[in-house]
């Protein structure tokens, strides 16, 4: 499958995954989050750039508990909590942020859990 934007053509898996990580961009990642039906706000940004960040650095999707740490320390306890990302990701944080944020699916979507 792929994912047009700006007169490019990006591969994608059937799931809508980017195939080709190194293709993200704010952009796309705007792209990605309208077809999720998600208005990206400032906490959603967070999320995504945590995620992107830790990819990039370490090329593997982090835990949803490592993102919970990130947002404690962004937006404070309060807001770092399993029940408000899934208010940001419905569909859930392995489901939703990491495609938004142009990474693999995980492979265990226990992520989530």
């Amino acid at each position: 499958m792929t994912l047009e934007l700006g007169g490019r053509s990006i591969a994608t898996d059937n799931e809508g995954y980017l195939l080709d990580p190194s293709e993200w961009s704010e952009e796309l990642a705007l792209e990605i989050a309208r077809r999720e039906t998600i208005p990206l706000s400032a906490d959603h940004w967070m999320v995504v750039r945590f995620v992107r960040d830790h990819f990039e650095s370490r090329q593997s999707v982090p835990e949803a508990r490592f993102a919970l740490k990130a947002m404690q320390e962004a937006i404070g306890r309060d807001k770092a909590t399993r029940k408000y990302l899934y208010q940001l990701f419905p569909y859930g944080y392995g489901q939703q942020a990491c495609k938004i944020a142009g990474v693999r699916k995980p492979l265990k979507l226990m992520l989530d859990m």
